[in-house]
């Protein structure tokens, strides 16, 4: 028996086979529904498209094998006033100083650079040890005396 929307009346005595009937009704037109009765399993937006200012937003669904699926149309808005001119900069106070940054790369040194501050240092590294005598007298201990002799070597190296 198919689905009677009608029934039943406010006052009217019900019944059970009726009602079974109502139900079975209702249930054959889910299962016509689109999708097998089943329903949305679920849904898909297919695109979102921008219109021109001042047209109407859109927005289209269509149910397929169970899946709706939305299209939508959206209007920008329309271009703005400008804005007025920001401050120069010259009636604020300034900031907090921010952090130190980290250490950049060496620079790059010429090969003439190099060589004249490598004479500089050996001119002046002789003279910084000539305040510094050689240890005159030997040690019986031989560990002792050797270390004795090449400090003495040492020395007279860094004199040339």
């Amino acid at each position: 028996m198919p689905y009677d929307p009608n029934w039943p009346q406010n006052g009217q005595p019900v019944d059970a086979d009726r009602f079974r009937d109502q139900f079975g009704g209702l249930k054959e037109l889910i299962d016509a529904l689109p999708g097998g009765g089943g329903g949305i399993s679920s849904v898909v937006i297919d695109s979102v498209t921008t219109l021109d200012p001042g047209q109407n937003a859109t927005a289209n669904a269509t149910l397929v094998d169970g899946v709706l699926h939305f299209s939508f149309g959206i209007p920008r808005g329309s271009t703005g006033e400008p804005g007025s001119n920001g401050s120069n900069g010259s009636d604020g106070q300034p900031g907090p100083q921010g952090q130190q940054g980290s250490q950049g790369p060496p620079g790059e040194v010429t090969q003439t650079d190099l060589n004249n501050a490598t004479l500089n240092i050996l001119s002046q590294s002789s003279n910084l040890t000539n305040a510094v005598d050689a240890l005159p007298n030997s040690f019986s201990d031989p560990d002792a005396e050797a270390l004795r002799q090449k400090m003495n070597e040492l020395i007279q190296a860094l004199r040339r």
